[in-house]
């Protein structure tokens, strides 16, 4: 059956599965091709480093570009996929995640201006070496505090996402309770500066894979669902 969205839960949960697949590459970006460019606590450094590999820096604005862009694509459908669960949470959880991807693309823009600002010779002649480099310093930090405030509305996505999917008896219950741990996990490490900036919970990182794990079921077993009888006339 062809909801009122045009698509069946099987299509919404590869269309959500697709989605999540274009969020992956931005784990290569941060674990391997940012720690290379950014130095924390040595701005002059960063600064050498983005300026001799800008194609490398560009390259990671743009994979973060790609990230939020799947961002939409998976609202939309994992919308679709739990509408018929409760329509006005789905939408509401959507609702979050759009929200979520455009805090994060307005923090984006600081590197694109971070970027520009290095490749352009006349801006560190008008502001002079120090203030140019604390400038610098503070849009990418900027990028961070943006996306950090972000990914707690994105949590407040994943509470919901967790209830429905829990609720839906399509999906499986375990994944629920996996997105719920990804969600407490993901809501501690980004309030942790804010809250608790000593405590060492660097370990609990292990528990925001649930979405992988999420995706995988999409992409390989979404397939499987079966939409739901119409009422009969």
């Amino acid at each position: 059956m062809v909801n009122r969205e045009g698509l069946t839960l099987r299509q919404a949960a590869l269309l959500a599965g697709f989605g999540y697949l274009l969020t992956t590459p931005v784990f290569f970006i941060e674990f391997f091709i940012y720690p290379q460019l950014v130095i924390r606590g040595h701005i002059e450094q960063t600064v050498a480093n983005i300026g001799s590999h800008h194609g490398l820096f560009l390259a990671a604005i743009f994979g973060y570009l790609i990230n939020f862009i799947g961002d939409i694509i998976a609202a939309v459908g994992l919308f679709i996929l739990l509408a018929p669960v409760n329509r006005a949470v789905s939408l509401l959880a959507a609702w979050f995640r759009l929200v979520y991807t455009t805090v994060a693309l307005v923090g984006l823009f600081n590197l694109v201006t971070a970027y520009r600002m290095i490749i352009t010779p006349d801006y560190v002649n008008a502001f002079g070496s120090a203030a140019f480099h604390a400038q610098i310093d503070l849009l990418l930090h900027s990028f961070r505090y943006v996306w950090t405030m972000g990914l707690v509305i994105f949590a407040l996505h994943l509470f919901l996402i967790a209830v429905l999917v829990y609720r839906s008896g399509y999906v499986p219950k375990i994944l629920g309770l996996i997105i719920a741990v990804d969600a407490l996990c993901l809501m501690a490490i980004e309030l942790r500066p804010y809250f608790w900036p000593t405590a060492n919970i660097g370990w609990i990182f292990i528990g925001t894979f649930g979405e992988l794990v999420f995706m995988l079921w999409l992409l390989f077993m979404g397939w499987r669902i079966r939409d739901p009888e119409a009422p009969a006339g």
